[in-house]
Formats: structure tokens, sequence, C-alpha cells
């Protein structure tokens, strides 16, 4: 598969699981031009990635023919500045970051093909679920080779651009309230007197399946949780909830536009 060029603003994490989302589908661009302000992430990326170009200014990543901004919402505005003049009227640019908003992403530029993803790290195995918004003018056909290219992340949907920000709550962000659980989990299996490899399967493959059969049996979730006479951390529950309900609802009113 080949297709046009793309720029990157930004060499971080969100670019780095890009590009090996691409790199594991065997994708071959026209050309990957990345431009970050800090050298060491430049060279690092570049190390993992030698089929990429580094930029020496943000505006030869801005004239590409698809522009990704992975940057955090407090520089994007500055950066827009920067890069406006260097963006005619056709490109597609694709924001990464939440807050900033559509609109106001186009008060500094000169094209209607303006989305926002918001980028799931589960992309990086080709399994991300990546919700993205266009804006009204955003070109048909352009809107559909967007998809396409960006369905190599895994699941690619088109939402309203007001969810947007309960996406990166429930799922870009989600991972993180459960890895740090699932490897203490598996160290204590090591401790019991499994294997490595048996304790991590275990893990795994019990996870896996009760995630289905909260959400994709018949039983309400009363009904799931009643299957499990024994509830070692039961009595935490409602402290858990009352983490989950503080931390995450002040982020979200953090983020939200």
């Amino acid at each position: 598969m080949k297709t046009n060029s793309l720029g990157f603003i930004g060499g971080g994490r969100v670019t780095k699981i890009f590009l090996q989302a691409f790199t594991n589908r065997q994708v071959n661009f026209e050309k990957i031009v990345v431009f970050d302000t800090n050298a060491e992430v430049e060279k690092a990326l570049k190390l993992q990635f030698p089929f990429i170009e580094i930029a020496e200014t943000p505006q030869q990543a801005a004239q590409q023919s698809t522009v990704f901004i992975a940057l955090h919402p407090p520089v994007i505005m500055e950066m827009l500045d920067k890069i406006a003049d260097m963006i005619p009227s056709g490109i597609v640019v694709v924001s990464l970051a939440p807050k900033i908003t559509i609109e106001k992403i186009g008060t500094k530029l000169k094209t209607g093909n303006i989305a926002r993803l918001i980028p799931n790290a589960t992309s990086y195995i080709n399994e991300g679920y990546n919700p993205i918004a266009f804006a009204p003018a955003f070109d048909s056909d352009k809107k559909v080779a967007a998809l396409t290219m960006l369905k190599i992340l895994g699941v690619t949907f088109e939402v309203v651009e007001s969810k947007l920000e309960a996406y990166a709550i429930l799922s870009a962000m989600l991972p993180t309230y459960f890895w740090f659980q699932w490897i203490e989990l598996a160290k204590l299996g090591i401790q019991m007197g499994l294997s490595e490899d048996e304790s991590k399967a275990s893990v795994q493959q019990t996870l896996v399946a009760a995630i289905n059969l909260m959400f994709g049996s018949e039983l309400s979730p009363e009904q799931v949780m009643d299957l499990i006479p024994v509830k070692p951390i039961g009595e935490n529950q409602d402290q858990i909830s009352r983490i989950y309900q503080s931390k995450l609802m002040g982020l979200f009113e953090k983020i939200k536009p």
C-alpha cells in the first residue's frame, strides 16, 4: 500500500505509536517527515524508524499532504501561527490533542480539511479504538482517504466533536487505570508458584474472558458479579469507585474545551 506524504509536528509517544502501526502493516508512504523541538527525541525516533525524514523546521513537516499535530494543547495555537502560511486550502490537518477545538484550529488555518482524533496506545499493535471528528467543510473524498489510512491503527470511527474528550478518558487513558494492577497480579502468581509465562497467561486469558462476559453476555452487571461468591477486595469497591469519580471526572472537566 502506498499513499501520500505525512508530516508529524511533534515526535513523542503518539508519533511513535503511529509509525509502529504503519510499520506493522508494511504501509509505504511517499515520505514521512517529523519535526520535534528536542533533537534527542528526533534521534531516537530516526533510530527506531530509519525511513522517516527529520525536519529542521516545523514548516517542512507542514508542507506534506497530511499533517498531524502531535503536540500538547498548551502549545498548539502558537505552533499553528508558525505553520499557517505553509498550509494551503487543500491540505488535511489532523490534531491529536484534546481541548483545542476544530473551530479554534480553523481560525489559524486556510484549509477546511481539519479533523481531530483521540489516539490510543493500543494502536501500537494495530488494535486502537480511535474516535475522529471532522470539520463540516472537510472534503468528502479526502475524508474517505483519511479514514482508510487511519483504520490501519485499528478501529477508527467518526463521532461528533463534543464526545472526543469523553473518549480521551474512556479509551485513550483507560489502560493506565489497570495496567499496574495486571502487572501486580502477575507478580503475585509467581510468588504463589506459577512460572512467569503461566502467571501472565492466566491474567491475560481471564481478563479477556471477563470483559467479554461482562459486556457480551445477556446477564446484568449484578448477575455477572454474582457468579463469583468470594470477592477478596469487595470491601474496597466503594473507595475505588470514589477514586474514579473524583479523579476522572475532575480530569474530564480540565480537558473539556
